[in-house]
């Protein structure tokens, strides 16, 4: 079974920054990785999606329109991680966030699907002053 497993999350001030991580059993940069999130009372939002090293269509870095040009996702090959940097935080982000992996050879649609494989239980963020 794979194991997802997220670092970081917690409480910010409004306009604050957080980052938070996911790190694998797997070697993620072959996958590509979706970032979700889920508030209380809310649909469950599709935040961002990076393309993996084996992924044969939807090639591109995708964001949700909500955190556009505020958060941003990347990846650090040395660590095995996926990072989501998030900016400029609103109360409204306050929001259970989680990644998940997609099958191998699956890119990343717009806005991002739910069909992914794996996922992890995820932090809580609370943007609260």
């Amino acid at each position: 079974q794979v194991q997802l497993v997220e670092s970081g999350g917690g409480l910010v001030q409004p306009g604050g920054s957080l980052k938070i991580s996911c790190t694998a059993d797997i070697t993620l940069d072959f996958y590509a990785i979706g970032w979700f999130r889920q508030a209380p009372g809310k649909e469950r939002e599709g935040v961002s999606c990076i393309p993996g090293k084996f992924s044969t269509s939807g090639k591109n870095i995708v964001y949700g329109d909500l955190v556009q040009g505020r958060f941003a996702v990347s990846r650090d090959r040395s660590k095995n991680t996926v990072d989501l940097q998030m900016n400029k935080l609103k109360p409204d982000d306050t929001a259970l966030l989680y990644c998940a992996a997609y099958p191998m050879n699956t890119g990343c649609s717009d806005p991002p699907s739910y069909q992914y494989d794996h996922r992890c239980r995820g932090p809580q963020v609370t943007v609260s002053s």
